[in-house]
């Protein structure tokens, strides 16, 4: 019973101003006073989802005609990738994204831009720790308790839940649960996971993972939509509701899939539980795609104003506000790859289902990137003096009062991240749940994440680390909550009325790196097929 709790415990751990509708003279006026572009397609954002549908149209399908339009003034959307040479030697950081879960559409792009030499592999067995002090639970170094990573072993040491708590788990694991509602009632993930394991498992494993992955309100998320892969687990199986049931079933769905489509042996290879990035960071990716496209395909600082269409079988045209003036891009087809706000005003004069994108919330969310000398941090599960971290790094369960929401322990993960004598940490704080971040001063923001980090991983009397960075992201993670599907349901509906238009990004694929690239592969391939339908010569499906 025990180790199928520890199972499930596992798969959870493991898992741009804008004019709207101008009117007929307005757009004739700008296709007269401005020279038209023309492109088979127009990719709006050059994000990750943008940049990795642009590189396949024009890599794998024959669209040499493609334009990328961002409107800041470099490629990457909200993946932005720093460093720094000081007299201490170089540092490099995230702002946004910190890393991914190895795919086969990511090592697949990485092999075809030609940066698979550029991927950098964390050790999968490294730690994944949980803060937790306390309410029953066993005393561990630091009171970070690792997520079991090995089984049936690290059941012996795994004391973050209680006796009952893992009894509770156990027997909801194998299916001794209560039914779900009836629909349309949509569960929250605190509702859905408490019924399964129970309320000791949601609040000190699940809670934090979902502040993690989400910066979510695990009370608003809609279990289907946010965390869909574990909710399907449920029916699934052969042996009655439990989740383990359906994870075994679903371990033999995902060996058939490997089986009848297997990676070419020319890429990169990855193991289970690894996480990865590139050497300079994950920016690396978008800024390899703008390098293939070439300046030609490439437009920078163009900020969307205005999408409209030439009649009803006609070639779209988009009007940007750019420092030389305004631009406009006339399109066969054109894909957005934009923020929901962004999406639900440009899109809803063509889609009017696109104008509920504007309910999707998306909580702000603080990076913090701080180094400290290896000599401030206290002993820690698995370090020495000379490497005083070691592991993946440590997620805050709001129930432990800590304000931030966790911490990536990024020179622990991935080399040359920090130089010799340092440690280099990367912390989010914010989200659904604290809200206030946006209006705290980033004097204040770093303050506070000193003094969490302090809390949990430096010695007393420690002093301050040395700030690389901290970027207030007031917009920042789609929040997947109830009614979610619904909305999405009557976009897919609309968007169907109007051949040509795509709308997607993370708000409709996921918000893992990892998705953003499948995206840019799929979606590549429902594209061409439209333009070879439509005549476009040399696209391949």
């Amino acid at each position: 019973m025990a180790a199928s709790t520890l199972i499930l415990l596992t798969l959870f751990t493991l898992s741009t101003s804008f004019t709207l509708n101008p009117s007929s003279s307005t757009l004739i006026s700008a296709l007269r006073s401005s020279k038209v572009e023309e492109t088979d397609v127009l990719v709006i954002g050059s994000g990750i989802s943008g940049s990795c549908l642009s590189f396949h149209l024009a890599r794998n399908h024959g669209v040499d005609s493609v334009i990328m339009a961002e409107r800041n003034a470099e490629v990457g959307g909200n993946v932005i990738s720093k460093s720094i040479v000081d007299e201490d030697g170089e540092f490099v950081w995230e702002e946004g994204p910190n890393s991914f879960q190895p795919t086969p559409a990511i090592v697949k792009t990485a092999y075809e831009l030609g940066i698979a030499d550029e991927l950098v592999l964390a050790d999968g067995s490294l730690p994944r720790f949980v803060y937790w002090e306390g309410e029953g639970a066993g005393s561990k170094l630091a009171n970070l308790h690792a997520l079991p990573t090995n089984l049936p072993g690290d059941l012996l040491t795994f004391n973050l839940l209680t006796w009952p708590g893992k009894i509770r788990a156990g027997l909801g694991a194998v299916g001794l649960i209560k039914p779900p509602p009836e629909e349309p009632y949509e569960e929250s993930i605190r509702e859905f996971v408490t019924r399964h394991l129970g309320k000791e498992t949601f609040e000190r494993v699940i809670d934090p993972f979902v502040s993690g992955v989400y910066a979510g309100d695990p009370d608003e998320l809609a279990m289907r939509s946010a965390l869909k892969k574990i909710h399907r687990l449920e029916g699934l199986g052969d042996f009655g509701p439990g989740l383990v049931s359906g994870a075994v079933n679903r371990f033999k769905e995902i060996a058939d899939e490997k089986a009848s489509n297997p990676p070419d042996p020319a890429w990169p290879t990855y193991k289970s539980g690894e996480l990865g990035s590139f050497r300079r960071g994950l920016q690396t990716l978008p800024k390899a795609v703008e390098k293939y496209l070439g300046k030609d395909r490439v437009r920078l600082e163009h900020t969307l104003k205005s999408l409209e269409r030439e009649g009803d079988d006609g070639a779209f045209v988009a009007t940007f506000d750019t420092p030389e003036g305004d631009k406009v891009i006339k399109a066969k087809s054109v894909s957005l790859t934009s923020p929901t706000a962004t999406t639900s005003k440009v899109a809803s004069n063509l889609v009017p289902e696109a104008s509920r994108l504007s309910e999707v919330y998306s909580p702000p969310v603080a990076s913090v990137t701080i180094a400290y000398p290896k000599s401030s941090f206290k002993e820690l599960p698995g370090g020495t003096s000379s490497k005083p971290l070691r592991g993946f790094g440590h997620l805050l369960p709001r129930k432990m009062g800590i304000r931030s929401l966790g911490t990536i322990w990024s020179s622990s993960l991935f080399p040359n991240r920090a130089p010799e004598g340092w440690e280099l940490l990367l912390t989010y704080i914010g989200g659904a749940r604290d809200k206030g971040i946006k209006d705290m001063t980033e004097e204040e923001i770093v303050e506070r994440v000193n003094k969490d980090v302090k809390k949990v991983l430096l010695k007393d009397g420690a002093e301050d680390g040395k700030l690389l960075g901290c970027r207030v992201w007031p917009v920042a993670i789609p929040q997947y909550r109830r009614g979610h599907k619904e909305i999405l349901d009557q976009l897919e509906e609309g968007e169907s009325k109007v051949p040509g238009l795509y709308l997607g990004g993370n708000y409709r694929t996921g918000v893992a790196f990892g998705d953003c690239v499948g995206f840019g592969v799929n979606e590549a391939e429902k594209i061409s097929r439209y333009l070879k339908n439509m005549g476009a010569k040399g696209v391949k499906v």
